[in-house]
């Protein structure tokens, strides 16, 4: 549907991404418009195509997909377009001055006789030609976002360039597409590329064979890596660009020269980084090195004393490897406690928070994901924390940490000693950010497993920081006698020692769990018929597991027979099967019913939702990875109600739904991501 009319009043408009909330006055009504309008104020006209939607607080509203700004129709509305505050040295009193005067040639006068804006008294020739400067130039800015939608880059990041290039953008991008390269993530360069080619730019041209290398350095990026070796780099962007050897090293030197890149030589090879993520590797080492070097001020001085009240206090025996752990967190202000399940790492982690509360100093504990944070509530009692909330991370772009996170200045923690679980999960981006908030003289315990999956960003944190030998590092390798009789512990640390699965018939304690079952299974129907089977009550043989409340089933791939798009459309026709009379949603070939397991799979900052709690929270924003259950399906109101893991309650309008999945199934990667 398409509309024309006037930005009456902004109600709400982010900063950070320009989602907006207006009235709109066309010429049958005024309505409510909701959507991404960067560089639009009151008074300005627009042609907006959308739909209208139905809010279940706030009625009906018209959600813009896109928009395009129009000279003011009226003299009306042009006397509210210059009398927003955006044009330089024009306030109401003296839009009204210039329309009365000049009328329907006011845009004429304007643009081509600015100097006749000086006959109007108060105003000299010097302010009229910076009024049609201004007016030329708040004008033309709005067109950048039709231009940069070739591209695929949405409204929500045409602020953000606008501020780099000002009002010349398009032309500046025209000039050298591969500029879009440098400002945002996820391009098209392909697209990109042949837009140069097409006007003109050569195979061999040095800003596209810079712009090859960048990409080249960013999409590796994607795979979790931050430098690549500068052979396989050589090889990648000879292949993309179809040009020599010779020329790739050419513009590699020069890419150095200019700081864009920096190439580290390590034990006779050549590593090639973008040079923020270079950045952020040294910035990580500064930091970590200057918190552990500073005075530490958190020493107690008779720890062998508090390790025996603690062991009464948790009623428990400390391993003389889980007392070396205390005494070395005692000892540095920064450690590494690292060990496979089972080798204690919650005992200590236990045994820390109860040493230093018992002094009156401030722990705070937290995780990189949700499922973690809840974790260590479960097994401490104290409550622990997102680092993405306890670091207040959430109005930031999606990419901005990747591009600037070395030079973010966050706020700094109030605590004494910082507990960080999974930190195997935490990439350089979020741990150069935490650290940029934590005062010196503060202990910092740096908990997790190097044999887990590494991040999702780029970086392997946890393996670089123990390989370096810097920091104080604990190896815990003992199983305790209560983990050892989990097979899932057993099998883990055989597999990780190269050794095979145990069998019925090389376990001799008969009190070991059976919560380990390897199926060996080579045809995909039969496994997926397992899958099924197995979900569908079979592991009620071995205690109460509800598949809603206690199952999860995670898979390498999203495709094939046994990816997770097969998987979930399977498993939910056993667990969740049609139902006559009962309303059903389908979109981007999935169909939603009431019950069924979901996945938030983008950040959206801006969907409300509530808590029923005594407090009764409101908020907004779900992140990418929190999972939920469907409650309700609102067809007149075109309305879903979905119920996250944390309690929070959201409605998702029908069109918004491109932002859930079903989550019966996930990747083992998306199940890092799993947060509340």
């Amino acid at each position: 549907m398409e509309l024309e009319g006037i930005i009456e009043d902004i109600i709400y408009q982010n900063e950070v991404n320009s989602y907006t909330v207006a009235t709109f006055q066309t010429k049958q009504e005024e309505i409510t418009v909701v959507g991404y309008l960067p560089f639009i104020n009151n008074g300005d006209s627009l042609k907006i195509i959308g739909k209208f939607v139905e809010h279940k607080e706030y009625g009906e509203q018209f959600k813009i997909d896109t928009f395009e700004k129009m000279m003011p129709q009226t003299l009306g509305a042009l006397e509210k377009y210059l009398a927003n505050g955006n044009i330089k040295g024009i306030g109401p009193a003296t839009a009204k001055k210039i329309v009365d005067k000049f009328g329907e040639e006011t845009i004429h006068i304007f643009k081509f006789e600015p100097e006749k804006l000086a006959t109007i008294r108060g105003i000299s020739k010097e302010k009229a030609l910076d009024m049609s400067q201004s007016f030329i130039e708040n004008w033309e800015v709005w067109q950048i976002v039709g231009f940069l939608e070739r591209f695929g880059i949405g409204v929500e990041n045409a602020k953000k360039i606008y501020k780099l290039f000002g009002a010349n953008a398009i032309e500046e991008i025209e000039a050298n597409p591969y500029l879009l390269i440098d400002v945002t993530r996820g391009v098209d360069f392909k697209q990109i590329d042949q837009m140069a080619l097409d006007i003109g730019i050569t195979y061999d041209n040095e800003k596209r064979v810079e712009s090859g290398i960048k990409y080249a350095l960013i999409k590796i990026t994607y795979n979790g890596h931050c430098c690549t070796l500068k052979q396989n780099l050589i090889e990648f962007v000879i292949q993309l660009l179809n040009v020599t050897t010779e020329i790739v090293e050419d513009n590699i030197i020069n890419l150095k020269v200019k700081n864009e890149i920096v190439i580290e030589e390590r034990e006779n090879e050549e590593w090639v980084y973008l040079n923020s993520f270079y950045q952020t590797e040294k910035s990580i080492a500064q930091k970590i090195l200057g918190l552990d070097k500073a005075k530490n001020m958190k020493k107690i001085k008779d720890m062998e004393k508090q390790l025996y009240n603690v062991e009464s206090k948790i009623d428990m025996v400390l391993s003389s490897k889980q007392k070396e752990a205390i005494m070395t967190i005692n000892e540095n202000n920064v450690t590494i406690i690292t060990g496979g399940p089972g080798t204690g790492k919650t005992t200590i982690i236990k045994s820390i928070l109860e040493i230093y509360k018992l002094r009156g100093n401030k722990v705070v504990l937290c995780a990189p994901t949700g499922r973690a944070a809840k974790r260590m509530t479960e097994t401490t009692g104290e409550e622990a924390s997102t680092l993405h909330r306890l670091l207040e991370i959430g109005k930031f772009n999606d990419d901005d940490l990747y591009k600037n996170g070395q030079n973010y200045e966050g706020m700094p923690i109030d605590a004494d000693v910082i507990v960080v679980d999974e930190v195997s999960m935490v990439d350089m981006f979020l741990m150069n950010y935490l650290l940029s908030c934590i005062y010196k003289g503060t202990k910092l315990v740096l908990v997790g497993d190097t044999d887990q999956l590494p991040s999702v960003g780029p970086g392997s944190v946890l393996k670089d920081l123990i390989e370096s030998e810097k920091i104080a590092t604990v190896h815990l390798d003992k199983i305790f006698r209560q983990a050892a009789k989990s097979k899932i512990i057993v099998n883990a640390h055989r597999v990780n020692n190269g050794e095979p699965f145990l069998t019925k018939e090389d376990i001799e304690d008969e009190e070991m769990n059976q919560d380990f079952f390897y199926i060996k299974q080579v045809e995909p129907e039969k496994m997926l018929q397992q899958v099924i089977s197995l979900c569908n009550g079979r592991l009620k043989n071995y205690g109460d597991y509800d598949f809603f409340q206690n199952i999860q089933v995670i898979t390498p791939t999203k495709k094939g027979m046994l990816g997770t798009k097969e998987l979930n459309k399977a498993l939910q026709e056993v667990l969740n099967p049609k139902q006559e009379g009962k309303p059903e949603k389908a979109n981007m070939g999935m169909t939603f019913r009431v019950g069924d397991r979901v996945m938030q799979i983008k950040n959206n900052y801006d969907i409300t939702w509530e808590r029923d709690t005594e407090k009764h929270e409101l908020g907004s924003g779900v992140f990418n990875g929190e999972i939920g259950t469907i409650l309700k399906i609102n067809e007149r109101d075109k309305l879903v109600k979905i119920k996250f893991d944390d309690e929070k309650i959201c409605w998702y309008e029908f069109q918004d739904l491109d932002q859930i999945e079903h989550s019966y199934s996930i990747t083992i990667h998306k199940s890092q991501r799993k947060r509340i």
